[in-house]
């Protein structure tokens, strides 16, 4: 049995590109044991994650795409936690959209292990609702973190710049449709789904 949990909390903030900004909800995902943890995301409040994160050290803060709903406080997180930036270096262009003199520490690869605990997560690189898009298979807790690539309902939209409704389509089908059906899926935004709930409705 692993020690390894999965920790939630919902911060608000905004969501701004091409010129628009909506008020959004994002989900924080902390990924860890008693002492160590994994960061997904840094959407809008430090103070927000730390309060997920407690005590534990955190081993890196990995980003799954660079909408600045999404990377935000990740400069100022890192520089609280001492730990690294992880993101897909495809997504350059919309992170210098937020933070443009600074980047992250290190580029996420499709199929790059990343371990914490005792267990691994598999980042699974998913372009469509952004090019460097990367989801995070952890197949021992039964899960995929999937950012903005795939929500209950659906794929993650692609109507705003460095996006594409037939990338994505292609994304989910190839990277995440083979994992198991009962596979748990937790979003970025909004409620829990299953693999075999959005393979059924997406055909």
């Amino acid at each position: 049995m692993s020690d390894v949990r999965v920790d939630h909390a919902v911060t608000s903030g905004t969501f701004s590109l091409d010129g628009e900004t909506h008020q959004v909800d994002n989900n924080l995902w902390v990924v860890g044991d008693d002492q160590e943890c994994l960061v997904i995301d840094a959407p809008h409040s430090v103070d927000d994650i730390l309060a997920v994160v407690g005590d534990r050290r955190v081993k890196a803060i990995v980003c799954t795409h660079a909408h600045d709903d999404h990377v935000r406080v990740a400069p100022a997180l890192r520089e609280s936690v001492r730990a690294p930036i992880l993101l897909h270096p495809d997504d350059r262009p919309l992170w210098e959209l937020t933070h443009t003199d600074e980047l992250w520490d290190a580029d996420l690869s499709d199929g790059q292990a990343i371990t914490i605990g005792d267990t691994e997560l598999t980042v699974l690189h998913t372009p469509g609702h952004a090019p460097g898009a990367v989801c995070l298979s952890a197949p021992d807790l039964g899960c995929v973190f999937t950012g903005d690539t795939l929500f209950q309902g659906g794929p993650g939209a692609t109507g705003r710049s460095f996006s594409d409704r037939p990338t994505i389509e292609a994304s989910i089908r190839e990277k995440l449709f083979g994992l198991p059906g009962e596979t748990v899926v937790h979003t970025g935004h909004g409620d829990d789904t299953t693999i075999a709930a959005e393979a059924a409705a997406l055909g």
